[in-house]
C-alpha cells in the first residue's frame, strides 16, 4: 500500500513542482514495470490448493458437504478440536515435489502459487509461530513447501505462496466467513480474542517465516480480507515491503490494489486497465473433492488461456492434490493436453499483448509489436466453411502469413475493402485452436467492427455478446459463429449478457431477438437508465423471432445493452442475434 501512496503523492507533486519530480515519478513507475515484467511475460501459472481438507475430500461423517472442499470446516460447522484430529492421520507419502513442478513445466506454466495456510489455519510448512503445522502435527513430518521451493529452483519455475491473512478458523482472534454480518463463530468452545492478537501472534510471524525461509518468493498471494482492518493490513504490509522485488495481489485489504487484480472463476469480458490474473478451477472445487467430476475439457481450458491472453491477462489454473499427495489424474490429463498445444503455440501466448480488434467471431487474437512492425497471432476456434478467414478493418502492409505450427506452410491473402481475407487450408490442422501468424511491416491501424446503426437498425450477433457467468454455477456458452451463433445452456438466472454498440442517432428502438424456449421466461433489457421487461413465450425447440419491446435511447456514442433474467420467472432460453430497429 505504501508504494501506491508514494506513487500518488509523486504524481501530485509532478504537476506542481516541475521536471525534477517528473523524473522521480517516472522512476517509481519504471520500478513497478520492472517488478511485473516476468509476470506479464509468463501469462500462465499453476495454483495448488492443498491442506488438511484434502483428507475429508468434501465429505464429513458420511455426508457430502455442499460447496468447495477447502471450506468444509465452516460449511459443516466442525468444531476446532474435532477438525484438528485430521492432522494425526494426514500423511501424504506419495507427494513428489519434483514431479509436480515437472508437470507444471510440461503444461507450459511459468510459475506456481501454493497454499501455505488456508482458512482452516493449518500451516503446510514448518512454523515456530504455531505447532499447528504439517511438520510438527502430522506423521508426515516433512516440509513440502521447502521441497517445492527446491524443485522450482531446479527447474526454473517462479514460486509464490498463498497465505490466508485474515480468516483463520482455528485461532480465537482469526476472522471467519460471516464475521462482518455480526454472526458468531460456529464453535462455541472457541473463546474470541481481538484480531490483533492473531495478527501479531501468528500471521505476522508466519509471513516472516515464509518470506525468509524459502529462498525468496516471487509472489505473495493474500486471500479474503473478511473482517480485516487497516491496522492489521499495515502490520502485514510492513513485512512484505522488506521484499521490494516480490509482487502481491489485491486481497490484503479491500481498498488496496496490490500489484495485480484477481478475478475469480470468471474471465472478464474485456481487458482491464491494470495487471490482472484469472484464478480458475478445472472442476468446481479448489481443494480435492472426491465426488466432484464436473471437469472442464482441455479444449475449454486452452481456449480460456487464449481468451485471457487476448485481453492482456494471466491465467492461474488450479489443481487440488489428494491427501496422499497426488494430483488427480483428470487434472494431469488436462495439463498434459495444454502442454502439447503450448509446445507448438507458446509463442502466441508468452509475452504477447492484447488484441487490437473489437471482436473476432471466429476466435481471438494476441499480438507482439516491435520497431519493425506488428505480429498478429490469429487463434481460430471456428474454422470458416468457405476456408476464408476474414480479419476486419485492418489497414497495413502484410509481409507474411503462415501457420504457427507449420512455419513452412505460407498462406495467401487479399483485401476486400478494409478486411483482410486469408485463404486457409481445406481443414483445420488443430480443431481446438489453429494459430495463424500475420506479420506486418508497420504499426497497425484497425477500424473497429463494433455493431453500429446502419440501415435503420443495429444488429447484435450472439457471438459478439459478453457472457457474464457467475463464479460458481452453470455457465451459459456460445455455440457456432456468424448467423449460426447461439448462446446455449442459459439456465442460471444469474447469467447476464451484454453487447457494446455505437449509435450516432438517439430515438426509440424496437428490440427483437431470435429465441428458443421450452417454457415461458422473463427478461430485463437495459440501455443506460432505460429499462424494459419482456416475456418470452415457449417456442419449443425451434428458434423464432420475438419482439421483446421498445426502448428509448436518448444518448449517442458507445453504449452497452444488458439482458438479464427476471429471477423468479426464469426457465432458461437459447438466444441468437438481437436487433434494435429504429422507429
Amino acid at each position: 500500500m505504501k508504494r501506491y501512496m508514494i506513487l500518488t503523492i509523486l504524481v501530485v507533486l509532478t504537476i506542481s513542482c516541475g521536471p525534477k519530480r517528473e523524473k522521480e515519478t517516472e522512476s517509481v513507475i519504471s520500478e513497478q514495470d520492472q517488478r511485473m515484467e516476468w509476470w506479464r511475460e509468463a501469462r500462465f501459472g499453476l495454483f495448488i490448493h492443498w491442506g488438511l481438507y484434502a483428507q475429508p475430500a468434501g465429505e464429513w461423517k458420511g455426508e457430502e458437504i455442499p460447496g468447495i472442499s477447502e471450506w468444509i470446516m465452516a460449511r459443516a460447522k466442525i468444531p476446532v478440536k474435532e477438525y484438528e484430529q485430521l492432522a494425526a492421520t494426514f500423511n501424504p507419502v506419495k507427494y513428489d515435489a519434483d514431479q509436480w513442478v515437472r508437470l507444471a513445466k510440461q503444461a507450459g506454466m511459468k510459475y506456481i502459487v501454493i497454499t501455505s495456510k488456508h482458512h482452516d489455519g493449518f500451516a503446510m510448512f514448518q512454523s515456530k509461530a504455531s505447532a499447528y503445522n504439517i511438520v510438527d502435527a502430522t506423521p508426515f513430518g516433512r516440509d513440502p513447501l521447502k521441497e517445492l521451493a527446491d524443485a522450482c529452483e531446479k527447474h526454473g519455475i517462479r514460486l509464490g505462496f498463498y497465505y490466508s491473512q485474515a480468516q483463520d478458523w482455528h485461532e480465537p482472534g482469526g476472522t471467519y466467513w460471516n464475521i462482518e454480518q455480526g454472526e458468531p463463530h460456529w464453535d462455541p468452545e472457541l473463546v474470541r480474542e481481538p484480531l490483533m492478537n492473531y495478527i501479531n501472534g501468528k500471521a505476522v510471524p508466519q509471513v516472516k517465516e515464509i518470506l525468509e525461509n524459502y529462498g525468496g518468493l516471487d509472489i505473495l498471494w493474500w486471500d479474503t480480507p473478511r473482517g480485516m482492518t487497516e491496522e492489521a493490513a499495515e502490520a502485514l504490509q510492513a513485512v512484505a515491503d522488506q521484499y521490494p522485488a516480490m509482487i502481491t495481489n489485491n486481497r490484503l485489504y479491500r481498498p488496496w490494489p496490490g500489484d495485480f487484480s484477481t478475478p475469480e472463476q470468471h474471465v472478464p469480458p474485456t481487458g482491464l486497465d491494470y495487471d490482472w490474473e484469472v484464478c480458475m478451477t478445472m472442476n468446481t472445487s479448489w481443494g480435492y473433492k472426491h465426488y466432484d467430476h464436473n471437469w472442464k475439457s482441455s479444449e475449454t481450458l486452452i481456449r480460456m488461456l487464449v481468451d485471457i491472453a487476448s485481453k492482456g491477462g494471466n491465467l492461474l489454473l488450479n489443481v487440488g492434490p489428494t491427501a496422499e499427495g497426488e494430483i488427480p489424474e483428470p487434472s494431469v490429463e488436462r495439463l498434459q493436453a495444454i502442454g502439447k498445444w503450448m509446445d507448438l503455440n507458446g509463442e502466441s501466448i508468452y509475452g504477447t499483448e492484447a488484441s487490437p480488434f473489437f471482436k473476432l467471431p471466429w476466435g481471438r487474437c494476441t499480438s507482439r509489436s516491435t520497431n519493425d512492425g506488428t505480429t498478429l497471432y490469429l487463434h481460430v476456434f471456428q474454422w470458416p466453411e468457405n476456408n476464408l478467414l476474414r480479419v476486419p478493418g485492418i489497414s497495413t502492409t502484410v509481409n507474411h502469413i503462415r501457420l504457427l505450427a507449420d512455419q513452412d506452410q505460407t498462406l495467401s491473402s487479399h483485401f476486400e475493402g478494409d478486411d483482410l481475407l486469408i485463404e486457409l487450408p481445406g481443414r483445420a490442422p488443430d480443431l481446438v485452436n489453429t494459430v495463424i501468424v500475420v506479420e506486418t511491416r508497420e504499426s497497425l491501424d484497425v477500424t473497429s467492427n463494433m455493431p453500429s446503426l446502419s440501415g435503420g437498425q443495429i444488429v447484435l450477433p450472439a457471438d459478439f455478446a459478453d457472457i457474464h457467468n457467475p463464479g460458481y454455477g452453470t455457465h451459459a456458452i456460445l455455440k457456432g459463429s456468424g448467423n449460426e451463433a447461439r448462446i446455449i445452456n442459459w439456465v442460471d438466472s444469474r447469467v447476464r449478457l451484454e453487447w457494446m454498440f455505437n449509435t450516432a442517432e438517439p430515438g426509440k428502438f424496437t428490440v427483437k431477438a431470435q429465441v428458443s424456449a421450452e417454457d415461458s421466461s422473463k427478461l430485463r433489457i437495459r440501455v443506460g437508465e432505460e429499462e424494459l421487461e419482456a416475456e418470452i413465450h415457449a417456442t419449443g425447440s425451434e428458434f423464432a423471432e420475438t419482439i421483446l419491446g421498445e426502448i428509448e435511447i436518448s444518448v449517442t456514442g458507445d453504449l452497452i445493452i444488458s439482458i438479464r433474467p427476471v429471477q423468479d420467472d426464469w426457465n432458461g432460453i437459447e438466444l441468437g442475434k438481437v436487433t434494435l430497429v429504429r422507429q
